[in-house]
């Protein structure tokens, strides 16, 4: 029987454009961009910049270092903390690379605000969805209270999604402290013991549509709604996973975060 092929991920396509992808993984990856093409547009982006970031500071990497941060002659002179800092500031550009780092300001790599609260739900999902005994506070038993809870606790008007048809039970939920306040987490099993968990809280970020991202072993799809963020996470592959955000996503109700805080 024929291995089902490993999904790529985003560290894969990175570690494919800076030559750092191991040898087994390289056909696979390119058979990936072959049929993904908005993976092969973003890898074809990230090269451009690169080369361009190169071309403009490429120099930089090579220039000798100033006499002034010589770490020789700063120990002898027993320069201050800050003189400490400049020079670990310096090295660690050096060590880097000048594309290295220009590439995180160009491709805007460096998270904002809502990139943490998915990184954040991201987390919650890998710490969580591995326990046997406390994977929840409040089981799916007291789903009624549950959904009650969190909702008083984030601010507005919860539901936990009914996604049985794709083969999913509620386990239960908890509460857990947010980027931007409390937030609600639900988590769902299927027959094999596979989790998904849904992360909920307020976000001042824009509407957005639904969206995808990869985390190690983890991914989700993140959306925010009204004045309300929403993340599903899972270990599945994309396009199962894509399902069971979709079908909470058509349960909830963004005009019910507003004037309920």
């Amino acid at each position: 029987m024929n291995e089902r092929p490993l999904p790529v991920t985003e560290d894969e396509l990175h570690a494919y454009i800076d030559g750092e992808l191991p040898t087994d993984r390289r056909g696979a990856v390119e058979a990936w961009l072959e049929t993904h093409q908005d993976d092969a547009n973003r890898v074809a982006a990230w090269r451009a910049q690169i080369e361009t970031i190169r071309a403009r500071y490429g120099a930089i990497a090579t220039e000798p270092v100033p006499a002034r941060f010589d770490l020789d002659r700063l120990m002898r002179d027993g320069r201050s903390w800050r003189g400490w800092a400049a020079v670990a500031a310096l090295a660690a550009f050096i060590v880097g690379g000048a594309a290295g780092w220009g590439i995180r300001d160009a491709t805007g790599e460096r998270p904002n605000g809502f990139q943490t609260f998915t990184l954040d739900a991201i987390d919650a999902h890998k710490l969580y969805a591995v326990e046997v005994r406390h994977p929840v506070e409040v089981p799916a038993s007291e789903a009624d209270h549950l959904v009650q809870w969190l909702s008083k606790r984030v601010g507005y008007q919860l539901r936990a999604p009914d996604l049985q048809r794709l083969g999913l039970k509620l386990v239960g939920g908890r509460l857990l402290p947010g980027p931007t306040g409390a937030a609600a987490f639900f988590m769902y099993e299927n027959v094999s013991g596979e989790r998904f968990t849904i992360y909920s809280a307020r976000s001042n970020a824009p509407d957005t549509a639904m969206r995808y991202n990869v985390s190690g072993k983890c991914s989700a799809f993140y959306w925010v709604d009204g004045d309300v963020a929403y993340v599903v996470s899972g270990q599945a592959d994309r396009e199962q996973l894509s399902k069971v955000a979709t079908a909470a996503y058509e349960q909830f109700d963004p005009r019910t975060s507003r004037g309920n805080s």
